[in-house]
């Protein structure tokens, strides 16, 4: 297929080569030979009139001109996959789909996990890959690399459409064998405890709860720092730490770790979901029902959610 004398597969190739600066890399992805590869690079030059890549030393470095190309071409070939995406419907029961999702452990733990359930007897041949958040997640999901992006509402990107998923409480965690938290805690006591605080990726972000807790930062003994929240449980077990941690994650490991929870002795505000998809997406009638299902667990897991509530409440 041309287009104003431009074979359109290679800006396929294009991508990828950017991608990976690298010819050989650029075949293995593409399942092509490196001589085929190099023929593509070479039509792209006298098309576009510019060398694409130049070789110094051992690596291959963009044009200015090729740099300034990249974004048109990933949103060219995103909206490309959008249109054969959508043109002929989409039947979960017999779609061989891969969608791709970026969302945090804590997520993966209460939202994700769950899904693959229903996707298992309703999708059966349907296929889940999960990425990682973070400033590189975001800028996948920008190049149209990702189907849905799951994060707090605070992230939520203003020029794509967003879907409220849930929203969740945070209670302070402990071993089942912690005194401290037989009962309600005081703040006072609550500072007095050693914690584990969670902080996220190589930049070691605040998670949204650390962000929140900053106010006592000083008075606040934290003992150990966790790179993710689903490894918090197994370090409280045994120990007289504590952990601020969402509701439904505590409720999802409680029985696994023996946890036990307490409402928090100070205010916070509630953790509000959001899903996003890429605004060239949002007509994809396989993301909109991916969307509807993370819904409808969601929903499922507030259940459980409010139960957790009143067992707290009593104490």
């Amino acid at each position: 297929m041309r287009f104003k004398g431009l074979d359109l597969n290679l800006l396929i190739a294009l991508d990828v080569l950017l991608e990976l600066r690298s010819v050989s890399r650029t075949a293995e992805r593409l399942n092509m030979s490196q001589p085929a590869v190099s023929a593509a690079l070479g039509r792209l030059r006298q098309y576009f009139n510019d060398e694409i890549l130049l070789t110094i030393g051992r690596r291959m470095i963009p044009t200015a001109y090729a740099e300034a190309l990249w974004p048109m071409v990933r949103e060219l070939l995103a909206n490309a996959e959008a249109l054969i995406d959508t043109s002929g419907g989409f039947d979960p029961a017999t779609s061989q789909r891969r969608f791709r999702i970026n969302a945090s452990d804590y997520v993966i733990a209460v939202l994700i996990a769950p899904l693959l359930h229903r996707i298992q007897a309703h999708a059966p041949h349907v296929s889940i890959d999960i990425g990682p958040t973070g400033a590189l997640s975001m800028a996948e999901f920008e190049a149209g690399e990702v189907d849905v992006i799951i994060s707090p509402e605070e992230y939520r990107s203003p020029i794509h459409p967003a879907r409220l998923l849930f929203e969740e409480r945070h209670v302070v965690v402990g071993w089942c064998g912690n005194p401290a938290l037989a009962s309600p805690i005081s703040i006072d006591r609550f500072l007095e405890l050693g914690h584990i605080a969670v902080s996220i990726g190589s930049g070691r972000e605040m998670s949204f709860a650390e962000r929140h807790l900053s106010p006592y930062r000083d008075r606040r003994r934290i003992e150990v720092f966790s790179p993710s929240f689903s490894s918090v449980p197994v370090m409280l077990q045994h120990t007289h730490r504590v952990a601020v941690l969402q509701q439904r994650l505590a409720d999802t490991f409680r029985d696994a770790f023996s946890l036990q929870a307490q409402p928090l002795p100070f205010q916070m505000p509630p953790l509000r979901e959001i899903a996003q998809v890429h605004s060239a997406r949002a007509n994809d009638a396989g993301i909109s029902w991916l969307l509807d299902e993370l819904l409808l667990v969601a929903r499922e897991s507030n259940g459980g959610n409010r139960s957790t509530q009143r067992q707290i409440q009593r104490g």
